[in-house]
């Protein structure tokens, strides 16, 4: 095994894992210090995880979403980037272990966030993609397109009914935004573009375990979020709960007994579990995951019985000095991580520290063009001016002065145009065999390779 880390073993030894939010603030809240920095994430870009729902609806690309961790750091000359998966740890000897190698580290931060959970039913995920990373977003928008693209191609309506069915499953934030930006494109952008279907004939639908969407919001804004989704052609599926899925369709179980819907595309925005390397953590140091596999830490972000390691973002169970719960948000990751970086450079200049306080920004849901609910720490939005709060939110948060420049021109002119135009389909779905198959049975030929 090569040693892979280039400190100065007088320098006192920082190492991060994760690039999302929390880890990417902390990297730059201890540049240029005394620290010696390494962050390490298993790509090499940060991801603006709020708007990967933009990219799955084509309305934004990748590379306004993703900003190279070597680009945002670069004047930072004391943190070093490595494009590397941690995949062990020794909190004794205080090294970790990854691909090309182990480094050794006086502070861990880890900030490895939390994938999906199909609620022991990992063979779903073949079917039913969910949101966490730009490929998942990449993987979502083929799948999206290419339904429309291959209801075009059948003149069967029985057979083309089912690629004209997109089923959401979990009505939180992400699920709401996703069914919004589909009814958008199949009820109102893509109408003139197709000649032998009528996008408006799709049939989105959302599914929620619990009696409402947006369950964590005030009933109010649930209530409102409903009607702008009805508006825009959702059907809402709620205290169902969904008990089967393969590539033909989604099987629920609701109030009114079982049911399967025929679906090609259903998307996945219902549970989280820890990242790999969170399970790995907490075996290596003995902590006992909570719920959705998040790891309690002490009101330092420190991880109990080892002050040397500190958890934040989505793998964090936290409760902050005021008693509050920390919620798995961008902001509050984002607060974390700079938090954890204060309190070593106090640390290493004698001075004494706070617990970690969370400052309630409050959450946003966007349903559309002109329609989005907010529950803010002051007051609930709604409408068209919550919409706009949140093109205003979303576009300051973003990292990199042209890349807030391109969103937004890009966000004007869709606004004014109703274009959406990122809709390349790349690669083959997993699904695109099956009409391939029937066609192949019926001439008794292979259908052609058609490539990307």
């Amino acid at each position: 095994m090569t040693e892979t880390s280039h400190n100065n073993n007088e320098r006192h030894r920082v190492v991060i894992v994760g690039g999302g939010f929390g880890g990417l603030f902390a990297a730059r809240k201890l540049g240029a210090t005394g620290f010696d920095v390494t962050l390490l994430d298993k790509r090499n870009f940060h991801t603006f995880q709020p708007l990967l729902y933009q990219v799955a609806a084509g309305m934004l690309t990748t590379g306004d979403v993703c900003t190279p961790h070597r680009v945002t750091l670069r004047r930072k000359k004391n943190v070093r980037t490595l494009m590397s998966t941690v995949y062990d740890i020794d909190p004794a000897r205080r090294t970790i272990r990854h691909e090309a190698g182990t480094l050794t580290y006086d502070t861990l931060i880890v900030a490895t966030g939390v994938k999906h959970a199909y609620f022991g039913n990992d063979q779903w995920a073949a079917d039913a993609p969910g949101l966490k990373t730009v490929e998942h977003a990449l993987r979502m928008r083929r799948r999206i397109f290419h339904a429309f693209e291959t209801a075009e191609l059948t003149s069967d309506r029985d057979e083309r009914a089912p690629w004209l069915n997109f089923v959401i499953v979990g009505a939180g934030p992400t699920g709401v935004e996703l069914a919004g930006a589909i009814a958008e494109l199949a009820h109102r952008t893509m109408v003139d573009d197709f000649r032998a279907i009528d996008p408006q004939s799709a049939r989105i639908m959302l599914v929620e375990g619990a009696s409402r969407v947006l369950p964590v919001y005030p009933e109010k804004l649930s209530r409102k979020a409903e009607a702008m989704l009805a508006e825009l052609g959702v059907e809402i599926v709620t205290d169902t709960l969904v008990s089967d899925i393969d590539g033909d369709g989604v099987v629920m179980k609701g109030p009114d007994g079982e049911r399967r819907v025929a679906s090609h595309t259903v998307l996945w925005a219902a549970g989280v579990r820890a990242s790999v390397f969170g399970e790995i953590l907490a075996e290596r140091t003995g902590t006992r995951p909570e719920r959705g596999g998040r790891l309690r830490v002490a009101p330092d972000l420190s991880l109990p019985g080892y002050p040397e390691i500190f958890v934040i973002g989505d793998l964090a169970a936290a409760t902050d000095r005021r008693g509050r719960a920390v919620p798995g948000l961008a902001p509050a990751a984002i607060q974390q991580g700079e938090y954890v970086a204060r309190l070593l450079k106090r640390r290493a200049a004698g001075k004494p520290v706070r617990d970690f306080a969370f400052r309630d920004q409050g959450s946003m849901a966007v349903i559309g063009r002109n329609r989005a609910v907010g529950n803010l720490p002051w007051m609930t939005v709604s409408g068209f001016s919550a919409w706009l709060l949140w093109v205003l939110v979303h576009i300051y948060a973003l990292i990199g002065s042209e890349r807030r420049l391109r969103v937004m021109l890009q966000w004007v002119w869709k606004y004014f145009t109703r274009r959406t135009g990122d809709r390349l389909i790349t690669g083959r779905p997993p699904n695109t065999r099956r009409l391939h198959d029937r066609d192949a049975g019926e001439t008794g030929t292979n259908p052609p390779d058609r490539g990307g």
